[in-house]
Order: C-alpha cells, then structure tokens, then sequence
C-alpha cells in the first residue's frame, strides 16, 4: 500500500498516526526534531508489530533543509521498501504557544509561522516530484481555526492558512489525481501546549458533546482513512474530529 511520510511522528498524533497506519499496511518514514529516542522506540513498535518504519530527523521551521531531507527520504525509499516514489504525505509536525494577542513577540509569531504553515508549504512543494499519482496529502489544522481561543491567535491563524492551502494543493494536484484534506482535531490528550491539566481537562469535556476529550487514536484513525482507499473520493475538505466541541 506504498509508504508515507508522517511529520512530527515522535510522539502524540504522529506516533499513534504512524502506528495505525503501518497496522493497514503501509510504509512510515516518521520525522522528528529533538526526540529521536521517542522516535526510536515509535519504529520498535510498528517493527515489533510486523511493519516496516524508519525515522529521519527534520527540522520543519528551516525549509533549507529540505533538499536534503529529500534526499533522504530517495534513499531510504530505494534501500528500505526497493521503490521509487511516496503514496501520501501528513503534516502533522507542529507545538502550542498560549499567549494573549497584544503580547506576542515577532519571534513568535515567525516560529510559528515557519512550522504551521511556510513548512507544510515548502515540504509539500519539495516532495512533490516523489509522490506518486494517486497519492494523498493530509494537513492537520486545529478546531482553533472554527471556535476562537483566547491565547492563541498566530498558531490559529496558521491552521487556518493551512486550511486554505489545502483546498489549493487540492486544485492544482488534481491533474496527478493526488488528493489533499485537512483533519482538524479539537482538545485531545497530547503534549502539545504542554498537555492537559485535571481541571482543564474537565473544562474541555464539558463543552464536549460526546463527553471527553480526544485521544490522539481518535484523530489517527480518521488520517489512515484518508491515506487508504477507504478515503479515495474525499477530496479538498477538513474534517473536524473533535467530538462535537462547542457546537
């Protein structure tokens, strides 16, 4: 079923991401940036469950190094799977910052910035020639971009630019019939923003219509659904898999 690349597949949606998807069968080369012991053991376990994964390390805010990374991935493609081209891309890498709007510094916004939205362009653009027709990309944005948050306005901003993006990647990729969604996942248990409190927690659920908070395999599942033929006329739309948070 062809191999994906998984951005930020160390820990959270990516790791659980990268395990639901090597269970259907697939290929995974996860990226990380600064935890490739958690990268490591993601690979253990997809490989201790009979798939196959390996971990390159990539910093998504410098799209310098991308040219690079693409190289990598050329490599680990011919000499791991014995193929020539990737069936799907996630960008998925990414981290919070909860700050009020008037506060914000400029370096902020542009770390921000870089990894929310200049990365998933530039990365896109760069794997583009490796991915194959037929493909599928799938961006995750942020319930953020629909119900505003006090806190986190760049961050949002970004995912809802990304948003946008999708729907162009859609357009003019539909000539190679490579599809591109965004999942948009709400309050789920991960370390993003530094993770979730008790009380927090509590505070989500409750706006919650289901009843709790996600879990990253909630959101994993929906993103093997789009990579799979399972989503092969799914096309240019972001799904938002909270829950029903705040309807």
């Amino acid at each position: 079923m062809g191999v994906i690349v998984i951005t930020g597949g160390s820990r959270g949606i990516g790791a659980s991401t990268a395990e639901h998807i090597a269970q259907r069968g697939m290929g995974v080369i996860l990226t990380y940036n600064n935890h490739p012991e958690e990268a490591a053991s993601v690979v253990d376990r997809i490989e201790q469950a009979g798939g196959k994964a390996i971990a390159l390390k990539l910093d998504v805010s410098n799209a310098g190094s991308f040219q690079v990374f693409h190289e990598s991935v050329v490599f680990a493609l011919r000499e791991t799977w014995g193929i020539t081209t990737l069936s799907g891309l996630v960008n998925n890498a990414g981290y919070g910052l909860f700050n009020p709007l008037a506060a914000v510094s400029e370096a902020q916004f542009d770390g921000l910035f870089n990894v929310h939205l200049k990365g998933p362009f530039f990365l896109t653009q760069t794997l583009l020639p490796l991915l194959a027709d037929n493909a599928s990309i799938v961006n995750l944005t942020s319930a953020t971009t629909r119900v505003a948050t006090a806190g986190v306005a760049p961050y949002a901003a970004f995912k809802g630019g990304l948003e946008v993006l999708t729907r162009y990647m859609a357009k003019e990729f539909g000539e190679r019939r490579i599809r591109a969604n965004a999942v948009s996942p709400g309050a789920i248990r991960t370390e993003l923003g530094g993770g979730l409190n008790d009380e927090f927690e509590a505070l989500l659920a409750a706006q919650t219509a289901l009843g709790r908070v996600g879990e990253p395999e909630d959101v994993a599942r929906v993103i093997g659904m789009l990579l799979s033929q399972d989503g092969s006329w799914i096309n240019a739309q972001t799904i938002e898999v909270a829950g029903g948070y705040n309807i």
